[in-house]
Formats: C-alpha cells, structure tokens, sequence
C-alpha cells in the first residue's frame, strides 16, 4: 500500500515540526512511522532530501513523501468481533476458537489482527505486522484477550504483563481427573530438543524457561473420564497449559500435539479456553476484571465425554416372560445378554464353572467323560442343601458377573447406546444400583399373573409343581421385584401389547439420556455463569 503527500506548508503553520506536520497528514500512518520514513530519506522539503524530522517549517514549504507500506503490514479485513468493552485507548474481546491471532507465514490473512483492523482503524497507526497485540491465544482456544488501540497503551499494556499485573484463568476439559485436585505445576518450559512444532518441560540448564501454573478441578466425571479444570497462569510461555497439564498425565481433551490420539475423541478442538481476564487500566488506573463463558463445544464435548450406555437389566419369575422380552429387545437392535446362557457356557466342557465344580466336589456334578456339568443332580443336591445351593451360587455368580461386565464393554466399544441383559437373580445378589462405569443401569421388571406364568412353565418347560415352588423359593416375590424395578412391563396380554411397551421402553431411555445431559449442562453453566 502506497502512503503519499505533496502539500505546500499553509500561512498558518510556523515553527511546526516536520513529523507532526506530516502525521496530521497522513493519520493513518504512526508517528513513529513517519519519523522513520524521514530518516531513511523519503521526504523532500523544497525538492531537497529532508532526513531530519524535527526539522522546523515555514510557510510556503513544499513537502512530499511517498512511502510504501511494509510487507507485512495488514490490511483490514471483514469479519464478526466478539467485543465486550472499548474505549479510546483499549479493546476486550471473545476470540472465537479457530482463529489465528496475528499474520505468520502459514496464515497471512484471516486473522485476527485483519479483523481488528477493519473495527479500529487507527490501529494501522502502528508498527509491525500485529498492530495492538500484547498476548495471545492459540488458534484453537477460544476466549478473552485485550487488545491497545494506540502505542502509549500497548507499551503500558505489555509492562503490566512482564509485572504480572494481568490475571488470567482459563477453563480445561482435561483427561481423567487430576488427584489431588487442585495444586501448583512450577516445570521449565522450551523447544521440544527433536519435534520442532512442540514445547516440552525442559530444564533451565538445557534452555528451557520458567514456567508457573496452578489449577483445580471444578468437576469430575463419576466415571472418572474428563474433569472440567481451572487453570491460572503466571507466566505466559507456548502451549504453557497444554504442556503443563499434559505433564502431570491430565492432556487436554482434542490436543493431538500433547496427548495421544484417542479413537472415539467428541472434541472437536482442544478444549481450552480464556475464562477470565483482569488487568489495571493503562490510563485510568481502574482494576477491569472480564468473564466469559466458554462456547457450546465445551458443554457439547462434555456431554459427549459423560455419554455412557444404558443397560437394561431384566428381571422378573421364572416364567414370566423376561426371555421373550429379550428377544424383542434383540430384534430392535440392541446387543443383548442371557445370565441363563452364560451359565450353560460356564457349564460346557473347558468352562470355568465346571473347573470350580469339579475342584470343590470333585466328579458328583462333573461326571467323568461328561461334557458339560450334570445340572439335573447339582439342581437336585441345591432343593436338598441349602449351604450347598448359597456356596454353588457364590461360585457361580461372581462368573457370570464377570461375563456381564465384558459384555458391557464390547456393546460401549461398539457405540451402543443401550444394550439388554437378562439377569433373574440380579436383585437376589444384592446389585440394585450399580453402574460402574456406566450409566446406572435401568431396572425393567417383567411381571405376569402368577397363575397364568405356573401355567405356561408346566407347559413350556415342563415343570413340576416342586420344581417351580424350589425355583420360586430362591427368589423375591413377585410383587417384592415389581417394587424394586424402575419400571414393569405386563406381560400378562397379547404379543402385540408387549411389542408396544418395547416401544415405550426404549422412548424412555432416550429421555434418560436427554434429561442426564441437561442436568450436565446446568452443572456446568453454573460453574461459569
């Protein structure tokens, strides 16, 4: 951009200075600027080269300068400026995440910088390529940032930051949740010594510089996979939080540079974000103080991180339908898991359960040359013994608990968001609420007529009347379960009717989902608000 000026010096102007002369001209250009331009021999007083800006005018002088903006000097560009206060001296503003700070060589356009210039333009005053800059923000954090409209307060904006006059705090998701939870990281920072793009904690006796940060945890994922951190800083070196978070096993959540990658990562940048900014006033002397809430990734990549399956856990008497509703579960898509089944597989030759059979009671249950456990004897030794039926149980349960558990896992691996089990003696065993690292699980009772299910077991099954009076002693009564349960489907009417409360099921589990999410979000907004 060419700055030009060929002016004759008004009768009204004497004894002026030949800069001053020239930036009142000229308003675009800084003082400073100017002042250069003279001595480099770009100005001509009366035709003659004037290197001397002080040098005094008279009337009548001719004065031209022409003068070609550097390089890399910006040129203001359109675009939205999240501003919250501005006066004649200084700017506050939300950077957006995704957008560069100030011109460099693999962005010369689109940043910030073009964008402040376009709002203020006599930041164009100044020199260099980052006019009004005194901090900033990578180009994945969002937040506050404070920006000098005039060289006087950049210079007294850029003391009180190296006089650490400045408070910034920042919020983090962060891998995991830090223990303790809150505390001081003092580690040197400098240039990763073979990945250039990288800082790393490097010791001052090896070039790396000092470096300060404290944080505390706000809150922690009950599964203990994210925490939502504070983090101030007091010193302000490269990547200082990545790297220091990082540096304590806590890397922010979409930080590929500090933390490795992860498959099934929602954020969609690094989740960091400058919360909070407090500062004198460079010419009024006023202590400012700013907040502002992260955007709606933050909340949304929470959400996501928080988003466990739901497990539907089935119960009910024997012969009530809780298989059939399992199959209908399975039929809508959801992976589904039979305790009735995980026995016979622990039952089968090689399995687990028939080990722990065989060592305890040695060939009575486990026949020689038996492929699977004789069941019909070990059922008939449990209606006899009770000690012997509650040590089975003990043997057995814990098993299939453990089956249960990788099933689980491979359903959340796979994405699922819900996933059945059919487990009869779940709440016999004591395992009302647990959820681990799950969501808690949904407790769906199965309830029919207790004669209409003695009825179907006689003729399904093939029951005796001891035989279901065993069955059912082992259990909870019917209406004891019914109680227990979350919620309880009748299956007491037609298949069609059944198929509808599937339906309804799972309507009510996306609910769930929507309403855990919600309350996450509040929580969190509280926190910033």
């Amino acid at each position: 951009m060419l700055h030009s000026c060929d002016v004759r010096v008004p009768d009204a102007v004497r004894d002026e200075r030949l800069d001053r002369f020239l930036g009142a001209m000229l308003p675009s250009l800084s003082r400073e600027r100017i002042k250069k331009a003279v001595r480099s021999g770009a100005c001509l007083l009366d035709g003659r080269v004037c290197a001397v800006p002080s040098t005094r005018l008279a009337p009548g002088q001719r004065i031209e300068l022409r003068l070609e903006t550097a390089p890399d000097a910006p040129e203001p560009e359109a675009g939205a400026l999240s501003l919250i206060r501005y006066d004649e001296h200084l700017a506050v503003f939300d950077k957006p995440a995704g957008l560069t700070v100030h011109p460099c060589p693999s962005c010369p356009a689109g940043t910030l910088v073009h964008r402040l210039l376009a709002h203020f333009p006599q930041l164009a005053r100044l020199e260099g390529g980052r006019p009004g800059i005194v901090h900033r923000l990578d180009k994945d954090t969002s937040g506050l940032m404070v920006a000098a409209l005039h060289e006087e307060v950049r210079l007294k904006l850029a003391r009180s930051f190296a006089r650490r006059e400045v408070d910034k705090e920042y919020l983090a998701l962060a891998r995991g949740v830090p223990d303790p939870k809150s505390g001081d990281i003092q580690s040197p920072i400098g240039r990763h010594p073979r990945q250039k793009i990288r800082m790393a904690i490097v010791p001052e006796a090896q070039g790396g510089r000092p470096a300060h940060s404290s944080y505390r945890v706000l809150h922690a994922d009950p599964a203990g996979r994210f925490s939502l951190v504070a983090v101030r800083i007091f010193t302000g070196r490269t990547h200082q939080i990545r790297v220091h978070m990082a540096s304590i096993g806590h890397a922010l959540w979409g930080d590929g540079l500090y933390g490795s990658a992860v498959r099934d990562d929602p954020a969609p940048r690094q989740m960091l974000h400058a919360h909070k900014l407090a500062f004198p006033h460079p010419v009024t002397g006023e202590r400012l103080e700013f907040a502002g809430p992260p955007p709606p990734d933050f909340v949304s990549t929470a959400q996501g991180l928080a988003r466990r399956m739901r497990l539907v856990i089935i119960v009910g008497a024997p012969g009530s339908g809780k298989s059939t509703l399992l199959r209908l579960l399975e039929k809508a898509g959801l992976p589904c898991f039979s305790a009735d089944d995980a026995v016979r597989r622990l039952y089968a030759k090689g399995g687990d359960g028939r080990l722990c059979l065989h060592r305890r009671y040695g060939g009575r249950f486990t026949p020689e040359g038996g492929e699977s456990v004789d069941r019909a004897a070990l059922f008939a030794a449990m209606r006899e013994d009770e000690r012997l039926r509650r040590e089975v149980q003990e043997m057995i349960h814990p098993l299939v608990g453990h089956e249960l558990e990788e099933f689980r896992r491979r359903a959340e691996s796979a994405d699922a968001e819900c996933a059945a089990a059919e487990i009869p003696l779940h709440l016999e065993n004591g395992r009302r609420g647990e959820g681990g690292a799950f969501s808690a699980p949904l407790l769906v009772g199965v309830y029919c007529d207790d004669a209409a299910r003695r009825t179907r077991l006689a003729a399904g099954r093939g029951w005796s009347e001891e035989t279901q009076a065993a069955l059912d002693s082992w259990q909870w009564p019917q209406a004891k379960k019914m109680q227990a349960c979350d919620l309880v489907i009748d299956n007491g009417a037609s298949p069609e009717h059944l198929e509808r409360q599937v339906e309804e099921l799972l309507t009510h589990v996306r609910a769930l989902r929507r309403k855990e999410e919600e309350a996450l979000a509040a929580r969190l907004g509280a926190l910033w608000a």
